[in-house]
Parts: structure tokens; sequence; C-alpha cells
């Protein structure tokens, strides 16, 4: 199934912050999802560590200034024991419109639903394909339609020429709904929607003078297949962008914020950018 989108003048991406976040903690570092609620004043994170953040995003005129109020808990087995070891690997990060928590794991390849008070996990149904999955390539995009379905994509689609499979979960079974075009050296790493269902794919390429970033938006539920590329960065422009929400301000303007995934490692920063869509 192809997707596509109606014809119409292509939306412009208008920067808006850029900060560095930094913070001297064992914990600090390695987000690979990212959720911005209440009109961009509460923020909730999780680490490639298996860990969820919940913080405060402080505002002056609209633009992002500080990360405030933050707290942090381990996600846990219904048992109460941590996760470790390969099951560890956090990536997509999905939140419901009725406040359900989602979360997708590589290595391990699955998806959980998450108790926000407590970071208990309970497993969701899977779909043969996962098993298949390479160590670090499993579901790193998981987006949810405003309507409630889950969205996923694959860090990798097998083969250059292959496009990648888009997986739907109704809250009860996976299923191909359709294919997203491979287009040169980037690869899903996050995604999400806007109010009006179109879908926001951040890609990335490393390269060796630094990681390249690529934005993507489509609307999944289209007959046909189309694309429209909103953001392509050169070399070392950002850090690791790797985790994406789309959200909308008190004004009702379509808003986007990007964390970068420093994989806990000095060279690298945890790094906000923030983008206002313009149609």
């Amino acid at each position: 199934m192809a997707l596509t989108l109606p014809v119409s003048a292509d939306p412009v991406l208008l920067r808006e912050t850029e900060l560095i976040w930094r913070i001297d903690a064992p914990w600090f570092g390695g987000f690979s999802g990212i959720e911005v609620q209440d009109h961009g004043t509460t923020l909730r994170l999780i680490t490639d560590k298996g860990r969820m953040i919940d913080a405060r995003m402080q505002r002056e005129d609209g633009k992002l200034k500080a990360i405030t109020n933050i707290s942090w808990r381990k996600l846990r087995y219904i048992n109460g024991i941590g996760v470790k070891g390969p099951f560890t690997d956090s990536e997509g990060l999905a939140i419901t419109p009725d406040g359900r928590i989602f979360v997708t794991f590589e290595n391990k390849h699955r998806l959980t639903e998450v108790d926000p008070a407590t970071g208990v996990m309970t497993q969701q149904p899977t779909h043969p394909d996962f098993g298949h999955f390479t160590k670090n390539s499993g579901l790193e995009a998981l987006a949810v339609h405003p309507d409630g379905r889950l969205f996923a994509l694959p860090e990798r689609s097998g083969k250059r020429a292959a496009p990648f499979n888009l997986y739907t979960f109704d809250g009860n079974a996976w299923q191909i709904t359709g294919q997203l075009a491979r287009r040169g050296p980037f690869l899903p790493v996050a995604a999400d929607f806007d109010a009006n269902g179109m879908l926001y794919l951040l890609e990335r390429a490393a390269t060796p003078l630094g990681f390249r970033s690529r934005i993507r938006r489509f609307d999944p539920d289209q007959s046909s297949q189309g694309d429209i590329t909103l953001l392509t960065t050169g070399p070392a422009r950002f850090d690791n962008l790797e985790g994406i929400s789309v959200w909308q301000d008190a004004t009702g303007q379509t808003r986007l914020t990007l964390i970068s995934d420093d994989n806990f490692l000095a060279i690298q920063r945890t790094q906000i950018v923030e983008y206002r869509v313009q149609e």
C-alpha cells in the first residue's frame, strides 16, 4: 500500500530554539524518545538505558529557556526488578490521547505499556517480523495517531532499495498497513503525529564529519504513497538527534521538539532543538 499527500504548498519549518542541556548525574543522557505535553510546558523522556524522565519546560515568550523539576524512574518488570542487560534498550515513546504510555525496545524487540507512577511494564502483542530484526535495528520510531492507533517503523528495511514497512497496532494485533520509500542514507529514529493525523518522521545519517538529520511528513492513511521533506541538515549541524515530539502551543500552532542522544559520551551533547511549522 502506498501513501500520498494532497496537492498543496509545502510547509516550512522555522527554527525557534537550540538549547544544550547538561546535568552531572549518572542517569543523564542517552535520550531516545520524547513527548512534549500541556502546550509545551511538560516533558517526558526515555533513555536507551531503560529510564523514564519527567520535567517541566521553562519558557519565555514561547521560547525554551531551561528544563526544571526533573524526576526519573527505572523501567521495571511486574515483579519490581528493573530492566537490565539486553532488555534495557528503550527507544520509542508514545502517549495516547487518554494518557497511556507505550515504549518500544531494541535488541529484545518488543512493545510495552508503562505505568507512569511506578515504571512497571506490561508487554503487548508482537508481530512475526519483530523476531527477524537485527540486534540494533528494531522499532526505533513509535507514534500514536489521534485516534489511538500506534504506528511504528524499524530502523532498517533490510536492503538499501527496500522500503520501510509501516506497522500499525490497534490494541489487539499488529498489521503492516503501508510502506515508506527509503531515500538515500537516512534511517528512521523517531516519529510523531500532528493533530491532523500527519506523521512526522525523524531520520538520521552518520557520516565521518558528523550526524545528519532529516524530517519527512506523510499521511499513513492515504491509499498511495508520497512524502514531503521538511528538513535536511548537513553533517554536524546538530548532534545525534534521535527523538521528536509534535505538539500544539496555546494558540494552536504546531511545533516540533527534537532531542539528541549523546550515547553517554563526553564528546557528544544533549541538544534540544525546536521548530515551528508554517503551513
